[in-house]
C-alpha cells in the first residue's frame, strides 16, 4: 500500500500521542520512527505487518546502522506505541532482535575548576542557563521549559514539571543564580508585557490545560522563562505561540565555551548535571538526597556516580601509597 495514501494513520498517531500528553519531542520522533519502519518494509501498512517484520527493522538498525542502545530503545517504544494505542494489536512477546550493544561507561565529569572555567566562556541567557545546569542538576530540556511560576526564590528551590518519566520533583536552587535569574526574568516581563500590548503574549499551554484554563496562556506565571525571540506556529495550534528557547542554540554555545576554555574533555550540557551529582557526593551528601534532587526512579542510577567521585571502587587506597611497614615509596634519582 503507498505510504502517500495513508496520512490518516500518522495522523492517529499523532493525536493518540497529544491525547497521552506526550511532548512535542517524543511525538515528532515516534512519527519519524514509524515513517522509517513503514520506508523500511517497502511502504506496506503497519496493520498487515507484526512481531516478525518489527525484529528485522529493529535487528537492521543496530546491524547495518549501528545505532545506540537508547536509539533502538526507542524504535520500540514508538512501535508499540502504534500498535497497541493506534492500531489496538496486541503483539507477542518480541525475543529475537538483535540488540544494539549499551557499553558500560562512566560519566564524563569536570572538576570545579573546569566548571569555573566553562561557564566563565558563556554569556548572557547561556550563563544563566549553565549555572542552572550544574547548580541545580537539571537536564537541558528541564531547565529550558522552566515556567515563570517554576521558579521559587524564598524557598530557594525550582520544581520541576514533567520532567524523566512524566514525574514532578523538586531541587535546589543555587544562591549565585538567584540575582542573575532575577534579571533575566525582568528583562523577560518587559518582552512580554511587549508582546501584550502587540494582541500577542501567549505562549504553549498542553491541550488540556489550555481547555482548563482559557486565559493561562497569556498569564506571566505560565510564560517560558526561557522564551524564544519570536512567535512560532505549532502543530495543531490555532494562533502563533511564544515557545522556548531552542536546545541547539544552548548546545552549540556550550561546545563553544568548552572549546574557548581549553577543556580536553568532551564535556557537553549534561556533563554539568554529572558534575552537580559528583561534587555533591565528595562534598558529602547523602546518596538518597542526590537521588531525589536528580529525578532518578532507582537509586542503583545514582550509584554510578559513587565510582567518578572517587567514593567507590577508586575511593580505595592502593597500598603503594600507605606501606604498613616501610616508608612511603619514592621514584629514584636518575644517574
Amino acid at each position: 500500500m503507498d505510504l502517500a495514501a495513508q496520512p490518516p494513520l500518522l495522523q492517529r498517531v499523532r493525536s493518540a500521542l497529544r491525547a497521552g500528553h506526550y511532548s512535542l519531542l517524543t511525538e515528532k520522533a515516534y512519527v519519524g520512527w514509524i515513517r522509517c519502519y513503514i520506508l523500511f518494509h517497502r511502504k506496506r501498512h503497519p496493520a498487515g505487518m507484526g512481531a516478525a517484520e518489527i525484529t528485522s527493522f529493529l535487528s537492521d538498525l543496530a546491524e547495518r546502522h549501528n545505532v545506540a542502545s537508547p536509539t533502538q530503545n526507542q524504535a520500540l517504544s514508538a512501535l508499540l506505541f502504534l500498535y497497541r494505542r493506534v492500531l489496538v494489536i496486541e503483539l507477542p512477546w518480541i525475543e529475537a532482535v538483535v540488540r544494539a550493544r549499551k557499553p558500560a561507561r562512566l560519566p564524563v565529569v569536570l572538576t570545579a575548576y573546569e566548571v569555573q572555567a566553562m561557564l566563565g566562556e558563556l554569556g548572557g541567557v547561556y550563563w544563566t542557563i549553565g549555572s542552572l545546569l550544574y547548580g541545580s542538576g537539571l537536564r537541558l530540556m528541564e531547565c529550558i521549559r522552566l515556567r515563570v511560576k517554576d521558579i521559587d526564590f524564598a524557598a530557594r528551590q525550582i520544581v520541576v514539571r514533567s520532567g524523566k518519566g512524566d514525574k514532578d520533583r523538586v531541587t535546589v536552587l543555587a544562591n549565585l543564580s538567584i540575582e542573575p535569574l532575577k534579571l533575566h526574568l525582568q528583562s523577560r516581563r518587559q518582552q512580554h508585557l511587549r508582546d501584550l500590548a502587540r494582541g500577542s503574549g501567549a505562549t504553549y499551554l498542553p491541550h488540556a490545560l489550555a481547555r482548563k484554563y482559557p486565559n493561562a496562556s497569556t498569564e506571566w506565571g505560565w510564560q517560558y522563562v526561557f522564551a524564544a525571540g519570536t512567535d512560532v506556529e505549532l502543530p495543531g495550534g490555532n494562533r502563533p505561540v511564544r515557545w522556548h528557547l531552542h536546545q541547539k542554540s544552548v548546545q552549540h554555545a556550550v561546545r563553544q565555551a568548552v572549546r574557548r576554555a581549553g577543556l580536553s574533555k568532551p564535556a557537553s550540557c549534561h556533563t554539568l548535571r554529572h558534575s552537580f551529582a559528583t561534587h555533591l557526593l565528595q562534598r558529602g551528601a547523602d546518596i538518597r538526597t542526590i537521588q531525589e534532587l536528580l529525578g532518578h526512579k532507582d537509586v542503583s542510577t545514582t550509584m554510578i556516580y559513587t565510582h567518578v567521585a572517587g567514593l567507590g571502587a577508586t575511593g580505595t587506597v592502593s597500598p603503594l601509597d600507605t606501606p604498613a611497614h616501610a616508608p612511603p615509596l619514592k621514584p629514584r634519582s636518575a644517574p
